[in-house]
């Protein structure tokens, strides 16, 4: 059955069909909705299986509500059976799935201000390609260096007995 749409979203949904709206889903969502399509488990079953509402189960996947709590998160790992580095990369998605960003612009230069400032502004605008590109830039900056070898390691290079 299909239920009116309520008088202010009238334009919305006669430009947006109920079947041709886009699913705009979290990285966790995402992941989360994968999973439940590998298995053939319904929304409404897992929602009752974790004890929460069905509601709140799309919400979460939509970004309609805060990320996850831990104790959620390890629930839905259990129920998946998703162990080691399955579950951590559920653990990550759900951190990079926040639906409100909060940005701490404190002791940053005056230049870091204004990019923050317009990447918050315009970050709805960019286009995908836009959105890759400016993420493969931010990750090439901040890659971790190399750890430096440990102490053992550095004492056999140069040749010395190992410290015992």
């Amino acid at each position: 059955m299909h239920r009116p749409c309520p008088k202010f979203a009238k334009v919305f949904c006669f430009f947006f069909p109920k079947k041709k709206r886009f699913l705009l889903l979290t990285p966790f969502g995402e992941k989360l909705r994968a999973l439940r399509a590998e298995r053939g488990i319904l929304q409404q079953d897992m929602a009752r299986a974790l004890e929460v509402s069905p509601a709140y189960l799309s919400a979460l996947e939509h970004g309609r509500r805060g990320a996850p709590s831990a104790g959620l998160i390890h629930q839905i790992c259990d129920f998946f059976g998703l162990i080691w580095d399955d579950a951590d990369e559920l653990k990550s998605l759900a951190r990079l799935s926040r639906p409100r960003l909060r940005l701490n612009t404190a002791g940053l230069t005056p230049e870091q201000t204004a990019l923050g400032n317009l990447f918050t502004r315009e970050l709805r605008n960019l286009d995908p390609q836009t959105v890759s590109a400016i993420q493969a830039l931010l990750d090439a900056a901040v890659t971790p260096p190399a750890r430096p070898p440990r102490a053992k390691t550095r004492a056999k290079a140069a040749g010395s007995a190992p410290i015992s």
